[in-house]
């Protein structure tokens, strides 16, 4: 799906508007502990992500799942920081209109730091 990298790529290219532009209107994102809903107030969590020149972090979907009805996705792939995997992420979006994948819910998890024997 070709808009999930589209909408990564907005944090490298620091693209606050074109971010904005892959959100739902009705999106919920969790983040941490609190959870933002509606694409004003999920824009709003994430604006100072794109504040300096360099993101202060990237993600990739390694993983893209589209149903047969074409009309909903799980894209799902590893958050960098400092070229270090800190998390993983699960979005799932929704054909809004011919050609127009939307962000709907977006969550990541830390991923686990390896176990010892």
């Amino acid at each position: 799906m070709a808009a999930e990298r589209a909408f990564a790529k907005t944090m490298a290219d620091r693209d606050f508007k074109a971010f904005t532009g892959y959100l739902s209107s009705d999106a919920i994102f969790f983040s941490g502990n609190s959870v933002q809903h509606g694409a004003i107030e999920v824009a709003a969590a994430w604006k100072p992500s794109f504040s300096a020149a360099k993101a202060p972090f990237s993600w990739a979907p390694d993983v893209v799942e589209v149903l047969p009805t074409g009309k909903l996705a799980l894209s799902t792939g590893p958050v960098y920081i400092g070229g270090r995997i800190v998390s993983r992420y699960n979005a799932i979006w929704r054909l809004e209109a011919p050609n127009t994948w939307r962000v709907v819910f977006d969550k990541a998890e830390a991923v686990c730091a390896p176990g010892r024997p």
